[in-house]
């Protein structure tokens, strides 16, 4: 559960928000017992040339103009944004102006500690976005404006994820302390643990109330469908949606057993396949989605960490090829990979079929997709595994030169163990004092 700062290397962490429990401050005529204004207007269609108040939070303006510019730095990263139904883009910019006040809060609270990003600073994480995006910071610009965003907004950003992390750093990190008692005592439940089931999961959490409870059981239930399509990786809607700290490092609670988690996260967990996603899942305070990434048995070796040697043969296929033309290309290589025998005779046969064959001594196991590690571990030396692709990327086939298997797992080291503790620890007062800015702050929608 590490943080990490991620507005330096990416875009999509913008419509994150975790929702204040209180009722916000409303303007007059608003409907009764609704957290947002019922003048839900402010999420209209807005002219970009006039910036109207969508909310103060003490006394800094959030205006609609900002919510859309945000929202357009989302697009700029995920396209099929632009597709969004009215209803679902309204929902998306109520999480924007959430993230919008949580991100304000803490750029206050930073400066209230003498915190402050210097343009330099800003500078430089800005040319970082662009060049991970393969941009001049010029082009960047144009880039976000043609996104309807602007790199002011994603300026914003990055001063925001920056100036929180230093506060954490210089108000948090120097209170938190580790014992060497507290952590002999973790290693020792390690050693005694030996055996038992770890898993890796990501989580996406919801928080729900009494109020909310049905519709965001109904939202979670809509992220569930999409993230089964495959379009999207499971962390780019944890980094988009979930309200946990651990949106920043794309939902990744690391390796935990069992025991560590809810009763109803642990019971889904151990019924779970690598690859799979779960939920919702009722927690208390609300919804869990979670994606099991791996699994493995504490301090035992596992064969899925073998390092394996591999030769892959890949035949591409012409654009615009008919499914026919596929299939029939991809028949006659699946027939021309029966004939490998050892890897010797990988070249000869990539030649005969006019596929590339390219070398690999550093693939483990586990880091394959997971129903291609299922495959592979049964292989024997000189095997090839079936052919697998797609008719955008051709057809490709894996052949096993080589394997070095696991040693015995060994415990961590102390140091290793105390940087974990800390870094939880962390994260969880960096929660705790958010929410204490928020039900400290005034914030008036309009």
């Amino acid at each position: 559960m590490t943080g990490r700062l991620l507005g330096m290397v990416a875009l999509v962490a913008v419509a994150t928000a975790a929702v204040a429990q209180q009722p916000a401050v409303t303007a007059p005529n608003s409907a009764e017992n609704l957290d947002i204004p019922a003048d839900a207007q402010i999420f209209g269609k807005f002219d970009p040339d006039v910036r109207k108040p969508t909310a103060i939070v003490n006394e800094t303006v959030i205006t609609g103009t900002d919510v859309d510019q945000r929202v357009g730095l989302i697009r700029a990263a995920n396209p099929q944004v632009a597709q969004l139904p009215p209803a679902e883009l309204d929902r998306l910019k109520l999480q924007v102006l959430r993230q919008l006040i949580d991100e304000t809060l803490q750029i206050q609270e930073a400066k209230s500690a003498d915190i402050t990003i210097t343009a330099d600073e800003l500078k430089q994480s800005y040319n970082g976005v662009a060049r991970n995006f393969n941009r001049t910071p010029a082009q960047m610009a144009v880039y976000l404006r043609e996104s309807g965003s602007s790199d002011r907004s994603l300026r914003r950003q990055i001063e925001g994820e920056l100036a929180w992390q230093r506060y954490l750093r210089r108000k948090v990190e120097p209170f938190v302390n580790i014992g060497d008692a507290e952590v002999k005592a973790i290693l020792d439940r390690l050693e005694a643990s030996k055996g038992t089931e770890e898993f890796n999961l990501r989580e996406i959490y919801l928080s729900a109330n009494d109020a909310t409870k049905t519709q965001v059981f109904a939202t979670a239930k809509q992220l569930i469908a999409e993230i089964q399509k495959g379009q999207q990786p499971f962390g780019y809607f944890a980094r988009q949606y979930s309200e946990a700290s651990t949106r920043g490092v794309e939902g990744d609670l690391g390796w935990v057993r069992a025991a560590q988690l809810p009763a109803e996260l642990a019971a889904a967990s151990q019924q779970m396949q690598v690859g799979q996603v779960a939920g919702p899942i009722e927690i208390p305070g609300g919804y869990s989605i979670i994606y099991l990434t791996d699994k493995r048995q504490v301090l035992t070796a596992d064969p899925r960490d073998a390092r394996l040697s591999l030769k892959q043969l890949t035949l591409p296929f012409p654009p615009k090829i008919t499914q026919a033309e596929a299939s029939a290309r991809a028949a006659a290589f699946g027939k021309a990979i029966k004939e490998i025998q050892g890897c010797g005779t990988v070249e000869k046969i990539a030649a005969s079929v006019n596929a590339e064959v390219v070398d690999n001594d550093t693939v483990r196991v586990r880091d394959l997709p997971p129903q291609l590690a299922d495959i592979m571990l049964q292989l024997q030396i000189g095997q090839s595994s079936p052919p697998f692709g797609s008719a955008e990327q051709g057809v490709r086939a894996l052949v096993l030169c080589g394997r070095d298997d696991p040693k015995t797992g060994q415990l961590p080291s102390s140091d290793q163990v105390e940087n974990q503790l800390q870094q939880q620890r962390v994260n969880l007062r960096a929660q705790q004092k958010l929410r204490d800015l928020r039900r400290d702050a005034v914030v008036e929608y309009r």
